[in-house]
């Protein structure tokens, strides 16, 4: 049992927040990057980045889209800059590769911190014949995979890399998912999304998944169905009717 409708043959599983605790790791890293930059920018006028701010403009988005999203929320509009713009740069480029670098050295200090329940499910749903994928905005899903010990699962991966060489719009955009089910040779409607993001859960629903699961790390259960989700669960041990507890 894995809960899941039974025409349902694959699982498209979002990275951070949901296989792995990355996503809290992303969250303090936009931080440190918003807020210096907007402390250097506005000095008494300084307004911090926010929880609300990052699920709303930056989750589950693609990093230099999350950095334009922000701005925009501020009215603040900067160059694009170049991939290779240097971290200190005020650029949209910068900021990015700021907020990368940050990231990098969080999860390096604090590793990936796998959920249990998610690798409980993720044998489960190979155990049950699923195919699996991982579709994610991150540029670094393959050393958080490796990390994790979550590779040996994974049969097909859209990432931040594939999303930028074949030019796929982000998250809410259904892109990412439609190229994850084909990746893996099924139609959309046979995949399931699993999703903690606002955005991650609107583009299961645009793209007219058959499944898609909200998994509720931030206190959003409502705003998660709101935005499109089947059913929201805490943890994806639920759906195994497992908590992972024991007497």
């Amino acid at each position: 049992m894995i809960g899941l409708p039974d025409d349902i043959t694959a699982c498209l599983f979002d990275l951070d927040g949901v296989l792995t605790g990355t996503a809290a790791l992303h969250r303090e890293a936009w931080k440190q990057t918003f807020d210096g930059f907007l402390r250097e920018r506005d000095g008494d006028g300084f307004r911090p980045f926010t929880d609300a701010d990052y699920a709303e403009y930056v989750d589950g988005r693609p990093r230099l889209d999350g950095v334009r999203s922000f701005l925009a929320s501020r009215g603040i509009e900067l160059p694009e800059g170049g991939p290779d713009d240097p971290v200190t740069e005020h650029t949209v480029n910068g900021l990015g590769n700021r907020k990368n670098h940050l990231v990098l050295r969080i999860i390096a200090e604090r590793g990936p911190n796998p959920f249990e329940g998610s690798r409980r499910y993720l044998e489960a749903a190979r155990a049950a014949g699923l195919k699996i994928a991982v579709v994610t905005s991150s540029a670094n899903a393959q050393a958080v995979l490796d990390a994790a010990g979550f590779t040996p699962f994974v049969q097909a991966r859209i990432d931040g890399l594939v999303i930028t060489r074949d030019r796929l719009r982000g998250k809410p955009a259904p892109d990412s998912f439609v190229a994850g089910a084909k990746a893996l040779g099924v139609e959309p409607a046979r995949a399931a999304v699993f999703e903690d993001a606002l955005a991650g859960v609107e583009a299961g629903r645009a793209g007219h998944f058959g499944f898609v699961v909200g998994v509720n790390r931030a206190n959003q259960a409502e705003a998660l169905r709101a935005h499109g989700a089947d059913v929201v669960v805490d943890d994806l041990a639920e759906l195994l009717g497992d908590t992972g507890e024991t007497a």
